[in-house]
């Protein structure tokens, strides 16, 4: 659930992997999501299992919410087979983070949280989730790409537009917020289109042939108290 203190100084000095900011090409990025730390375990498991000597070797990559000390989430369990080559990898990484995270905003929609938390397809998530991806593949400076307002220019959208969880984004498509300075243009959100850098690896799609065997996908992660 994402809040207006929560929003950055972007250009300010000191690591950026927590807060939220404004893309005018992404919209809004929530830097945690974006951090990539997901799928960069994805690809060390891919790693260990290609140098194991096993035919197949299991992936498991999950998502999970923490609450006060409740946490909870979704789990997808893919047997990949041994000799995929790095392209591969990135795509079958890819899949999985997609396929995962929908079942894990449809989770936090479900009506057991929805009165708690509004982070459900919260407008922000996935499109960050996307972006964390291709930082971890494709390792590079994406933010001048990226058009990243400065703070005031964010805080001004979020105060017009209202809270993130108020809009439902539930692609990978960015939603994007029109600044309300700027007289000239309808102040009202729409879709976007995703850069280029950000579509140039397909998500795996060959689950017909023996690559992939989805042991559990999207499953529930055990609800615990920590």
């Amino acid at each position: 659930m994402s809040k207006r203190e929560e929003i950055i100084d972007p250009w300010a000095s000191g690591k950026k992997d927590r807060g939220l900011i404004y893309s005018e090409v992404l919209g809004w990025i929530d830097l945690g999501h974006a951090r990539g730390d997901d799928i960069t375990n994805c690809l060390e498991q891919m790693q260990r299992g290609e140098v194991s000597g096993q035919p197949y070797y299991l992936v498991e990559y999950q998502q999970t919410m923490q609450k006060l000390r409740f946490s909870t989430g979704r789990c997808s369990r893919w047997n990949i087979k041994r000799g995929r080559s790095l392209s591969e990898r990135h795509s079958i990484t890819l899949a999985l983070m997609m396929e995962t995270a929908i079942a894990f905003e449809n989770w936090q929609s479900m009506p057991f949280f929805s009165w708690y938390t509004d982070s459900g397809f919260s407008a922000e998530d996935l499109v960050s989730d996307l972006l964390g991806f291709y930082k971890v593949v494709r390792p590079q400076n994406y933010w001048p790409w990226l058009k990243i307002v400065s703070k005031e220019a964010a805080l001004r959208r979020w105060d017009y537009y209202g809270a993130l969880g108020s809009f439902k984004n539930r692609g990978f498509i960015p939603l994007l917020f029109p600044d309300p300075a700027d007289k000239h243009i309808p102040h009202v959100p729409y879709k976007g289109r995703l850069p280029n850098f950000m579509m140039s690896i397909d998500p795996f799609t060959r689950f017909d042939s023996d690559i992939v065997r989805r042991i559990d996908a999207g499953v529930q992660v055990t609800a615990k108290w920590e």
